[in-house]
């Protein structure tokens, strides 16, 4: 785990805790690296309530509830995908907040409009869903690594502004 997604961790760590919120995960091409990541910390149990790993599109649409429209309409990396993958883990778990990714992570599955390192992520909480395009370089492991690193930095962002309403 680098440094700056441990700085990255403790604070999304900090935050959730001292404001009793909770977190699942809907994860495609990170496989479960985001749970993992948000489990790393001690007393994660206090808000990481759980995910689905869900590769397979069947999983997606009966698992998760993402439309079998959408998926056909837009394909598995889509914002569309990312944020209904999202909105389902949510529904499931009962979570304040909910991550989700799908992308390409390669080496091979990508085409000229989607190329590997295409990566969709998207956050959801009572307000709504904000998901974020990715175009990541370098090999499988980095672009499913730095994937979590911008899932973890999304939800910090949203958990600061959150802060700021208050």
């Amino acid at each position: 785990m680098t440094s700056e997604l441990l700085t990255v961790l403790n604070d999304v760590h900090a935050r959730l805790i001292a404001g009793h919120q909770t977190v699942s995960v809907a994860e495609s091409c990170t496989g479960g690296l985001l749970g993992a990541a948000l489990t790393e910390c001690p007393g994660s149990s206090a808000y990481f309530l759980g995910g689905v790993q869900a590769y397979a599109n069947a999983v997606k649409e009966e698992l998760l509830g993402v439309s079998h429209e959408t998926l056909l309409s837009f394909g598995a990396v889509s914002e569309e995908v990312a944020s209904e993958m999202a909105l389902g883990v949510q529904r499931l778990t009962g979570s304040d907040w909910a991550l989700s990714t799908t992308g390409i992570a390669g080496p091979d599955g990508g085409s000229e409009e989607k190329p590997v390192g295409t990566v969709w992520v998207s956050v959801a909480d009572s307000a709504g869903v904000y998901s974020q395009k990715l175009l990541l370089d370098g090999d499988r492991s980095n672009v499913r690594n730095h994937t979590v690193l911008e899932a973890l930095s999304m939800l910090l962002e949203r958990l600061s502004d959150d802060d700021d309403d208050l």
